[in-house]
């Protein structure tokens, strides 16, 4: 659910130019981000999550639930999105930064273009769909009538372990399903007198007769 931010609305405070004090709040939104993660996960969605922040405030939280919602724009940068565009009460968001956990796809990566974001953060790369640098970068091309500032890395290890657990899982399961399933087809099939599955003996039982 959005956090509703102090208001009125004021002017977003500057990002930290101190190296070591930025790496600390992109760390500190990142872990919430992952925290929306995590609820993913429970849900039975890739584990992917993100939130919206407003002068130091988080104003909105968002994670994966495609599956769930029957919605394949159901991404975790999408329901954050759609979140703080209700706080704030216009869908363009210049004052605000979002940390999501995986690269932003084309779509993602669209919306934030168009809803004016100042800064986008995220954790690990993805090299199937990445709209960020790793498959293309729609956050390069000068011609768009608004820059976002993007910056990748933050808290990349655990961003990208939780998915990797996540498939391995997901793989393990689909493994053991098919052999339960070859498993039960070959006891059915032992058992079945139809002449799809003979019994062993039943040739030379015909011969005897």
């Amino acid at each position: 659910m959005p956090e509703t931010p102090p208001l009125p609305l004021r002017a977003p405070r500057a990002l930290p130019d101190d190296p070591a004090e930025a790496a600390a709040r992109d760390a500190r939104y990142m872990r919430a981000a992952l925290e929306e993660a995590r609820l993913a996960e429970a849900a039975g969605e890739v584990p992917v999550g993100a939130v919206v922040v407003w002068n130091d405030t988080i104003i909105a939280r968002g994670h994966n639930l495609p599956i769930r919602a029957v919605d394949p724009s159901a991404h975790a940068e999408m329901q954050a999105l759609r979140a703080a565009a209700q706080v704030i009460g216009n869908y363009r968001m210049p004052e605000c930064e979002l940390y999501v956990t995986l690269e932003p796809c084309a779509m993602c990566s669209g919306a934030i273009l168009h809803a004016r974001l100042r800064h986008v953060v995220f954790g690990a790369t993805d090299p199937k769909t990445g709209a960020a640098g790793s498959v293309l970068n729609l956050f390069e091309h000068a011609q768009l009538n608004h820059q976002t500032t993007i910056a990748g890395g933050v808290l990349a290890d655990t961003c990208g372990q939780m998915l990797k657990d996540f498939f391995g899982a997901r793989r393990r399961a689909q493994k053991a399903a098919r052999s339960d399933a070859a498993r039960s087809e070959a006891g059915n099939g032992a058992g079945c007198a139809c002449p799809a599955h003979p019994e062993p003996n039943s040739q030379n039982n015909a011969n005897d007769a």
